[in-house]
C-alpha cells in the first residue's frame, strides 16, 4: 500500500486549472484574482485538504509570523491574564501567539523553549520558573527572547516585572494598619518573585516597632501547601499563633483559609487575618473573599510582547536597548482581612496611607 502524500501547492494548481503562482496569490491575497478563479482554487483547496506548510511559508518570508510563550502555570489566572494581554499586542501586530504550559516543571519548560527555537518563531516570552529562565535565552540561537515575572539581566535581554517588593510592603502595611502585630509569611523563597515580596513585608515590619514577622517555607504555592499552613496555624495555642497571614500566592492563602475554617474554631478576619498575592480569580470566589495584591497582568503580557516586537525590529530600527520594565501592583481590601461589615466596597490602592 503507497503512502498517502499530503497535497502539495502544485496539486492545487493542477486540480483548479491554473499557476502555482496564482495559487499563493489567493493564500497570500497579495495580487488581484479574478472571482471565477479564485472560487476554483478555494475549491480544490476544500477537496483535497490542503493545508500551507507554514515552516516553509516562514522560510521563504524570512520570517515566522509566530511568537511562542513558555508559562509558568496556567491554573493561575494570573499567567491567563499575562497571555491575554500578550495575545492582544501580537494579535494587533498580525502575529499569531502559542502557548506551552511548564507546570512549574524546569524540565517541561526546557522542552518546550527548544521545540519553540527548533520551530524558529518569529520570538519567545517566557515566565520565571525558579530562576532558571536567566540562562534559557543563551541557547536561543540567536532568537529574540523576553522574561515575563522575571527580572533578569536586563544589559543583554529584556524582561518585565511587577514590582514585588512594593507589593508585599502594600500587603503587610494593610494588615499591619488593621491592629495586627504577629504576622506570618507563607510561601516558597526558591522564587525570585516571593523573595522580593518577603523583602517588601519584610521593610513594613521594619517600619513598625513591636510588630514581629515569622516565616513559613512553603514546597510551592499550591492550594494543597497552603492547607498545611493553616493546619499548622490552627494546631498551635493563641499565645504561639499569628493574628495575620500573608501568602505569597493567592492559591496558598485560599489553602489556609479552607483549613482554618474546616479544620478549627478561628474566625476570618477577627482571629486570624488572610491577605495573599495575585488577585486570582479563586480570591474572588472563596467562602470568604481574600484580600490581595492586584497584579497587572494584562498590562504586564503587553509590555513584554512589545518589547519582542521592537527586538524582533532591531534590525531596522535604530538603537534597540535591553530593558526592564516594571509594572505597578495595587491592594485589594476585602473581608479576610477587614470582615463583612467593614466593606463598603473593595478598596484599591497603590501605596499605603
Amino acid at each position: 500500500m503507497g503512502t498517502r502524500h499530503a497535497p502539495s501547492i502544485s496539486d492545487v494548481a493542477r486540480a483548479a486549472g491554473v499557476s502555482m503562482g496564482t495559487v499563493s496569490n489567493v493564500l497570500n491575497g497579495t495580487a488581484r484574482v479574478a472571482p471565477a478563479t479564485r472560487e476554483r482554487v478555494e475549491a480544490a483547496i476544500a477537496s483535497l485538504g490542503f493545508v500551507r506548510n507554514g515552516v516553509a511559508r516562514s522560510l521563504a518570508a524570512g520570517r515566522s509570523t509566530t511568537l511562542g510563550f513558555v508559562i509558568i502555570d496556567l491554573s493561575n489566572s494570573y499567567f491567563l491574564d499575562i497571555a491575554r494581554g500578550a495575545e492582544e499586542a501580537a494579535g494587533t501586530a498580525g502575529l499569531n501567539l502559542l502557548l506551552a504550559n511548564s507546570d512549574l516543571s524546569e524540565d517541561k519548560q526546557r522542552t518546550y523553549f527548544d521545540l519553540f527555537v527548533e520551530e524558529r518563531v518569529a520570538g519567545i516570552l517566557i515566565a520565571a520558573n525558579h530562576g532558571s529562565t536567566q540562562d534559557l535565552h543563551h541557547s536561543a540561537r540567536g532568537l529574540p527572547v523576553v522574561l515575563v515575572d522575571a527580572p533578569g539581566d536586563h544589559s543583554d535581554i529584556c524582561s518585565v516585572v511587577p514590582d514585588n517588593e512594593l507589593g508585599g510592603y502594600l500587603a503587610a502595611s494593610h494588615v499591619i494598619e488593621q491592629g495586627r502585630t504577629r504576622l506570618l509569611f507563607a510561601g516558597t523563597t526558591e522564587l525570585v518573585p516571593v523573595r522580593d515580596r518577603l523583602a517588601g513585608v519584610e521593610r513594613a515590619v521594619a517600619e513598625h516597632p513591636g510588630v514581629s514577622l515569622e516565616v513559613e517555607r512553603t514546597h510551592d504555592v499550591r492550594v494543597e501547601d497552603g492547607r498545611r499552613v493553616g493546619d499548622e496555624i490552627a494546631a498551635r495555642t493563641a499565645d504561639l499563633r499569628p493574628d495575620a497571614v500573608v501568602a505569597a500566592a493567592d492559591l496558598l492563602a485560599l489553602g489556609v483559609l479552607q483549613s482554618v475554617l474546616v479544620g478549627s474554631s478561628l474566625r476570618v478576619p477577627q482571629d486570624l487575618a488572610i491577605i495573599g498575592y495575585d488577585d486570582n480569580r479563586a480570591a474572588w470566589d472563596s467562602t470568604i473573599p481574600l484580600s490581595t495584591v492586584r497584579q497587572p497582568g494584562e498590562e504586564i503580557g503587553r509590555e513584554a510582547t512589545k518589547l519582542l516586537l521592537e527586538e524582533m525590529n532591531a534590525a531596522t530600527s535604530s538603537g534597540h536597548r535591553h530593558r526592564l520594565v516594571t509594572c505597578q501592583p495595587q491592594l485589594i481590601a476585602r473581608p479576610s482581612t477587614v470582615g463583612w461589615a467593614a466593606r463598603q466596597a473593595i478598596t484599591v490602592r497603590s501605596a499605603p496611607g
